[in-house]
């Protein structure tokens, strides 16, 4: 599903070799500050449905969700098998390259919310991606697309590396509308103060 909206060199990247060799070797850190975490889990705790089922969408080691909060599944789909291992909030989780396989490996309607936190900036699919998200969301599932400022800059799309912070967001939105079957998008700035990493979450729900 290529959009006619943008040129295929937006999401070209400085490093083309294979993304699963690239994210072979474990990176335990973190990608944002501890008062952006605070915000983005404060967002989770807000917008995700206690007891419902959770897909954490390129996900890593840690999940950001609230510690006090019961959900009945949360999935993890991810590149790094220990880094995945290592996330003690999933319920279970695939390694997928969605890069190479934009198509999500879960049924219809299994979710009733899909995260993804700080990583958009990587798919080079993304409208395919998110069309796929819509599909195993849910009716009324919303998807959240957290985004700051900071990436490995070889993965990320030449769109990420030339664009300023609020046309990254426009792009992020424009993905949803061209994905299809999502309500408004929305914004939400979270973003801390005193100098803490920012952060801006997209939002949209399936109709």
């Amino acid at each position: 599903m290529p959009s006619v909206r943008f040129p295929a060199e937006f999401f070209r990247r400085i490093d083309e070799s294979s993304d699963a060799d690239f994210y072979v070797e474990p990176r335990l850190v973190t990608h944002i500050d501890d008062a952006t975490i605070a915000a983005l889990t404060q967002l989770y705790r807000e917008m995700l449905p206690a007891g419902g089922a959770i897909l954490d969408l390129m996900t890593s080691w840690i999940s950001h969700l609230p510690p006090e909060v019961e959900y009945a599944r949360v999935a993890g789909l991810g590149m790094n098998r220990i880094e995945l291992e290592r996330n003690v909030r999933l319920t279970d989780f695939v390694i997928h390259d969605l890069n190479a396989t934009p198509e999500l490996p879960y049924p219809d309607g299994a979710f009733d919310a899909v995260v993804n936190a700080v990583s958009i900036q990587y798919l080079t699919r993304p409208i395919e991606v998110y069309a796929s998200v819509r599909r195993v969301l849910k009716s009324g599932g919303v998807a959240l697309i957290a985004m700051s400022h900071r990436c490995f800059p070889t993965k990320a799309i030449l769109a990420w590396h030339s664009t300023s912070a609020a046309e990254r967001i426009g792009l992020v939105q424009l993905y949803l509308q061209d994905a299809g079957g999502f309500g408004p998008v929305e914004l939400i700035d979270r973003s801390p103060p005193g100098g803490a990493d920012p952060l801006w979450v997209v939002s949209a729900r399936r109709i």
